[in-house]
């Protein structure tokens, strides 16, 4: 590419069941503008986000019509979700794609776009570095999903967060159990806290055991040798061995049954979701409780939960929504946008306004996928013909060795859909 030619940013609109985010703003789009590049958006694309066509325009950008003339001459393809097989054929060969392309979990895909010959970049492996902190996608929306969790047990939760006196009486405040301390379960921890709950909360790595007092919860683990190296390098929480999970479990069982609500938010990259709560557990709560499984996608937290669905076990409201950051999609459409604008400004050279790629990039490194035709990642260039050829599906993520527990009698579907 050379500066004679404006570099082409297309930015679909997304299709994907339960998405209602978008990748890009019309800040976003004056700081492109403000690069040298032109930018592009499908029609209709921010709709969900309160984002009108006439505030791109009004921003700079041009409006397509359809996917084919969004596409055309393309340089840079932003998006939220991957795009699906149909869309990838339309992308030019050579085009840069940037998106939360899930890689663990569509490993058919990475094919797909190295046969292409698009290079690929996923915002799900930006590192955890400082550098890096303003385009950790995963940080800025799993803050949302946190904060959401907390608003969906209340919506559900037929008492008050807060103590309150009354003439009448008081009324004893709501306590919550936050499972899971990254970065949506300390943001869980803040909202409750500041809606007037006792909360209490847990993690396996040592690092949040002060992040958590210092928002006024009181933090609940074994803290044994085991748990004083249970963090990785890039600052996730590490699989647990099945005596310590044995010994968590014996400490938090008791602790359960006394809470009103439990947010689990635990998720280990390219691995099925830890089970925190069993069957049993979730039955030990009293009725008019609720918990609200953020993990539920990735094989659910919770033996119960099921994906896009409120179920009632014993009395027990147990909330499952899909994509729970896409439910605030103006503010997730808003810091997506800005994490993806601050990766691509690394990737442009100010001057000519051209792509000016550094794969010794340490973060670049990371998320770099697919370049000239094949699989660059270390951690996906060993896939198989066949884990490429066939279609990731939802059952890869679930733990075959727990099955879910068959529906008792007593549980059944509520009446209030999840959105």
């Amino acid at each position: 590419m050379t500066s004679a030619k404006r570099l082409k940013i297309a930015i679909p609109k997304e299709t994907a069941p339960f998405e209602r985010r978008m990748a890009a703003s019309p800040d976003t789009v004056k700081k492109y503008i403000t690069l040298g590049l032109n930018v592009t958006i499908e029609t209709g694309a921010g709709q969900h986000a309160a984002f009108t066509d006439d505030a791109f325009r009004a921003a700079g950008a041009t409006i397509a019509p359809n996917t084919e003339t969004l596409f055309k001459d393309a340089s840079i393809i932003l998006s939220v979700q991957p795009p699906d097989e149909p869309a990838i054929k339309l992308l030019p060969p050579g085009s840069l794609l940037i998106a939360l392309l899930a890689p663990h979990e569509n490993k058919s895909q990475l094919s797909a776009l190295a046969k292409a010959k698009i290079e690929s970049f996923s915002m799900d492996l930006i590192p955890r570095i400082s550098r890096a902190q303003s385009m950790d996608a995963l940080s800025s929306q799993s803050n949302l999903a946190g904060y959401k969790a907390v608003l969906d047990a209340a919506n559900h939760y037929e008492r008050a967060f807060p103590m309150m006196m009354t003439a009448a009486g008081m009324i004893a405040p709501a306590k919550i159990f936050i499972m899971g301390a990254g970065v949506a379960g300390l943001q869980a921890v803040a909202t409750a806290r500041r809606l007037g709950a006792i909360v209490s909360a847990t993690d396996v790595r040592p690092a949040v055991k002060e992040q958590i007092a210092s928002l006024g919860a009181t933090f609940i683990a074994v803290e044994d040798e085991e748990f004083k190296k249970a963090e990785t390098s890039g600052g996730y929480a590490k699989e647990m061995s099945k005596e310590y999970q044995a010994k968590q479990k014996a400490l938090v069982e008791d602790h359960i049954a006394k809470q009103d609500i439990v947010i689990t938010t635990a998720l280990i990259p390219g691995r099925p979701a830890p089970r925190l709560i069993t069957a049993a557990m979730a039955r030990s709560m009293q009725p008019g409780s609720i918990i609200v499984d953020l993990a539920v996608e990735s094989g659910g937290n919770c033996e119960l939960s099921k994906p896009g669905e409120i179920i009632v076990e014993n009395g027990v409201k147990i909330i499952g929504h899909r994509n729970v950051p896409a439910r605030l999609a103006t503010e997730a459409s808003s810091l997506y946008a800005r994490n993806l604008y601050n990766l691509l400004s690394i990737m442009i050279n100010k001057e000519t306004g051209g792509l000016a790629i550094n794969y010794d990039d340490e973060i670049i490194k990371n998320i770099a996928l697919t370049q000239n035709g094949k699989i660059i990642h270390p951690a996906f260039t060993t896939i198989t013909p066949q884990e490429q050829s066939e279609k990731s599906s939802t059952a890869e993520t679930k733990p075959a060795a727990k099955p879910k527990a068959k529906t008792a009698p007593k549980t059944k579907k509520s009446k209030e859909p999840a959105p």
